[in-house]
C-alpha cells in the first residue's frame, strides 16, 4: 500500500487525506521524506556550477517540501489531538529534526556558495523579495552557526539537539499535568454558578467519565469557576492546581527542565559571540535590543502596578465585608472583581453569553473579513483530523484565496491555549500555492457552544493571525505571511480585536442563541464599558511574565529557576495578590521552544501598534474605512516578511506609535 503522506494528495484544494492517513504511517514518511531532503540540500552543496541565486537560494528554498508537508500534519496532530503513539514519535523526531537543522547550517560547502553571493550582492541585480531572501537565508545561517567549526560545531550541534528533547519533554510534561486533574464536584458545590458553568461542568465529567460534573484546568472552565464560585476553599484548590501545572513532582516536573533550557541557550548565545540570549534573540526583532524591551515594559508597568493596587484595596474591603479576614489571594482577586464588575457596570458575563454563540462570533469574524478586504467563506465538507474541526474555502471575487480550518473545542488529547500555523504557507515560487490556515482554540464545548467575551475575543485575535495568511501576496513561503519579527507577529491578530468591539458588529451578530434577537443596547453598552475593567490586573499579570522572560534570558543563567523568578517579581514590586500569568514551569511560550524565549514582551511591543493602528481607522472614516483598509492589506497583512517591521508600519501609518494609545485603550492613562 502506498504511504498516503507520500502519494499524490488529491483531496480538495491540495489538503491532506486525513481519512486515510494513521499514526503507524508517519514513521516511515518522515524517514523517507528526511533522506529526500537531504540528497536535495547536498545537490544544492555540490553543484560544480558557480553559485547563482537561483541554484543556490532559491533551490533551497524549493528544497524539502516532501518534509514539511509531512511535518504540517504531524505537528497539527502532536498539538491538537495528541495520543501516547504520537508523543512517542515526536520524542524520537526532536534531535533527529535538529540535527537535520544542523547538518544544513553546518554544510560548509552550502554556506560557502551564500556567503559567496552575500559578499557578491551588488553585482547580482536582484529584486527586492530575493534580495531579501537572500539576507534572511545568510543572516540564518550565521546565527545557526554555520561559521563555526572543530569543537565548538560539534558542542552546538550538542545544544541544539538536546534543546529538541528538552522542548518536546516540557510541552509533553505539561499537557499531562493538564490532562491528570481534576476537581470533582457534588451538586451543593454548584451553588452560586451560572447555568454555563454548570453545563461546562457537567460536560467536562462526561468527557473525564466521572460520576457527576468536574473542574479541569481548561481556561475556559477554571476561569469562569474561578470568577463565580463562591465556595473559597474550592476557588483554592483549583487556583493552586492550575498554578502548580509543571511544578507538581515526579516525572512531569519542568523545573530543571527550564533551568536546562536556560543554561544550553546561554551557551549557545556565547558560541555565536553574544553577550546573552536576549540580546541574540532580539536582534532581528523590531525591538532590537534588551534595553528597549524593558524600557517599554517599564513605561507601562508604574502605572498598570498603581491600578492594581488601588483595585486591591477595594477588592480586600469587598471581601472582609463577607466576613473573611486577612489578605487577598490569588483565588479572590476573579471573585470579587467579578462582583465588582457586576456592581459598578451592572454587568453579568452570563447574560452575555448567549448572544456569543461559536455560530456567531464566526459570522461576525468572516463578516468583518469581507467588509474590510472581500472575502467570502463557504463551508466545505472535506476529511479533517477531528470531529470537531470544520473547514472553509475562502475566496474574493471569485478566486480562490485560502482554505480556513477552524479545531474551537477542549480535549485531553489538546494542549492548552489558543494558536494559528499555516499548515501550508502562500507562495507563487517556484508554483503559485494558496495558504492552508489552522486556527485552534479551547473553548468548552456545549450545543449550541457559548462564548465569554474572553473566549470570542481570543476567536478574533487567532483569526487576524490567519488574515496574515490568507491575505499574504509573496513570492516565497519562507517570506509570507506570519514570517515576520516576533515582536511584529502579534500586530494583525491585536488589531483584528478591535472589530469585537465596534457596536455596530455587536449589533449585527450578537444575536440570542434561542430567540434570535439582537444583544440589548443596554447590554452591549455594559459589556463595552466593562471592556476596560481590571485591567491593573491583566496587565500586571502579563507584565510579571514578560519581565521574567526577559530576566532568565538577560544575564547568567539562573541554577534555580523559581528562585530566579520569585527575585524578579520582588524586585519589580509584584502585587501579592496576582500570580504571573504563566510561571516557569508552565510558561510554554519561552520554554516549549525557542519562539517566544525573550519575546514574551511581543504581545505588549505589538499592543503599541495596534492601539495606533486602529486609531487611523477612527481618524478616517470609521472602523470599516475602505482607504484604511486598503492600507492595512496593502502594508502589513500583505507583506509578510518582504522589509524590515518599522518600515512596514511606517509605510501603513507614516511614522512609528508611541505608547500612548495603548495606555489610553486599557485605561491606564493618566
Amino acid at each position: 500500500m502506498t504511504n498516503p503522506l507520500l502519494a499524490e494528495w488529491t483531496a480538495p484544494f491540495g489538503l491532506a487525506p486525513f481519512d486515510a492517513i494513521r499514526d503507524e504511517d508517519f514513521a516511515p514518511a518522515l524517514d523517507a521524506a528526511l533522506a529526500e531532503a537531504r540528497a536535495e540540500v547536498a545537490t544544492i552543496a555540490e553543484n560544480p556550477a558557480p553559485p547563482t541565486f537561483a541554484n543556490t537560494v532559491e533551490a533551497l528554498e524549493a528544497s524539502g517540501k516532501p518534509l514539511d508537508r509531512v511535518l504540517s500534519v504531524f505537528f497539527t496532530l502532536a498539538g491538537a489531538d495528541s495520543n501516547p503513539a504520537r508523543q512517542a514519535l515526536q520524542r524520537d523526531l526532536a534531535p533527529r529534526l535538529a540535527a537535520h537543522a544542523s547538518d544544513i547550517h553546518g554544510n560548509k560547502a552550502l554556506f560557502a556558495r551564500i556567503d559567496a553571493l552575500w559578499q557578491g550582492r551588488d553585482a547580482l541585480g536582484l529584486g527586492p523579495e530575493e534580495a531579501r531572501l537572500l539576507m534572511l537565508t545568510h543572516r540564518a545561517f550565521r546565527r545557526a552557526g554555520a561559521a563555526l567549526s572543530g569543537a565548538e560545531e560539534a558542542r552546538m550541534r550538542a545544544i541544539m539537539a538536546r534543546l529538541a528533547e528538552l522542548g518536546t519533554a516540557f510541552t509533553q510534561n505539561l499537557l499531562a499535568d493538564e490532562a491528570g486533574w481534576h476537581l470533582a464536584l457534588s451538586e451543593a458545590d454548584l451553588e452560586g454558578l451560572p447555568e454555563f458553568v454548570i453545563d461546562a461542568a457537567r460536560a467536562a465529567g462526561r468527557e473525564k467519565g466521572a460520576d457527576g460534573p468536574v473542574i479541569t484546568l481548561s481556561r475556559s472552565l477554571i476561569v469562569p469557576f474561578l470568577q463565580f464560585s463562591p465556595r473559597r476553599d474550592l476557588r483554592r484548590r483549583a487556583h493552586q492546581a492550575w498554578a502548580a501545572r509543571g511544578a507538581m513532582g515526579g516525572a512531569t516536573d519542568n523545573r530543571a527542565i527550564a533551568a536546562e533550557i536556560l543554561a544550553l541557550r546561554e551557551e549557545r548565545a556565547r558560541l555565536l559571540g553574544y553577550e546573552s540570549f536576549a540580546a541574540y534573540k532580539l536582534e532581528t526583532e523590531m525591538a532590537g535590543s534588551p534595553q528597549a524591551v524593558r524600557e517599554l515594559l517599564l513605561a507601562v508597568w508604574a502605572p498598570a502596578r498603581a491600578q492594581a493596587e488601588r483595585d486591591a484595596e477595594t477588592l480586600t474591603d469587598m471581601m472582609q465585608a463577607d466576613g473573611i479576614n486577612g489578605d487577598l489571594e490569588p483565588w479572590d482577586w476573579r471573585y470579587y472583581a467579578e462582583k465588582r464588575r457586576q456592581a459598578e457596570h451592572d454587568f453579568d458575563e452570563a447574560a452575555v453569553k448567549p448572544y456569543l454563540s461559536l455560530d456567531a462570533m464566526l459570522g461576525a469574524a468572516f463578516d468583518c473579513a469581507n467588509r474590510l478586504f472581500g472575502l467570502e467563506f463557504k463551508e466545505l465538507d472535506v476529511p479533517l483530523y477531528h470531529p470537531d474541526c470544520r473547514a472553509w474555502e475562502v475566496t474574493r471575487a471569485g478566486r480562490h484565496v485560502a482554505v480556513f480550518i477552524g479545531d474551537y473545542f477542549a480535549r485531553a488529547s489538546k494542549r492548552s491555549g489558543a494558536w494559528c500555523s499555516a499548515m501550508r504557507g502562500q507562495a507563487r515560487r517556484p508554483a503559485p500555492q494558496a495558504a492552508v490556515v489552522l486556527n485552534v482554540c479551547n473553548f468548552t464545548k456545549g450545543d449550541p457552544a457559548l462564548l465569554s467575551h474572553d473566549d470570542a475575543r481570543t476567536l478574533f485575535h487567532e483569526f487576524g493571525h490567519a488574515l496574515h495568511h490568507m491575505l499574504s501576496d509573496v513570492s516565497y513561503e519562507s517570506l509570507s505571511g506570519t514570517n515576520v519579527a516576533r515582536d511584529f507577529v502579534e500586530l494583525p491578530s491585536q488589531i483584528f480585536e478591535h472589530w469585537l468591539e465596534v457596536p455596530e458588529v455587536l449589533d449585527r451578530h450578537a444575536r440570542h442563541v434561542e430567540t434570535g434577537a439582537p444583544m440589548p443596547r443596554a447590554l452591549r453598552d455594559k459589556l463595552l464599558g466593562a471592556a476596560k475593567f481590571d485591567m491593573g490586573f491583566q496587565t500586571v499579570e502579563y507584565l510579571g511574565s514578560a519581565l521574567v522572560d526577559l530576566a532568565f534570558h538577560e544575564g547568567p543563567a539562573p541554577d534555580d529557576v523559581m528562585a530566579r523568578q520569585a527575585e524578579v517579581l520582588r524586585e519589580i514590586g509584584m502585587p501579592p495578590a496576582i500570580p504571573m500569568r504563566h510561571a516557569s514551569p508552565h510558561f510554554a511560550h519561552v520554554f516549549a521552544g525557542d519562539g517566544y524565549s525573550s519575546g514574551y514582551y511581543s504581545y505588549m511591543w505589538s499592543e503599541v501598534m495596534d492601539a495606533d493602528a486602529f486609531a487611523s481607522f477612527e481618524e478616517a472614516g470609521g472602523p470599516f474605512d475602505a482607504a484604511r483598509a486598503k492600507a492595512l492589506e496593502s502594508h502589513i497583512l500583505s507583506r509578510g516578511g518582504t522589509e524590515e517591521a518599522a518600515a512596514l508600519y511606517k509605510a501603513f501609518r507614516g511614522r512609528l506609535p508611541g505608547v500612548e494609545a495603548l495606555l489610553r485603550g486599557r485605561g491606564l492613562a493618566a
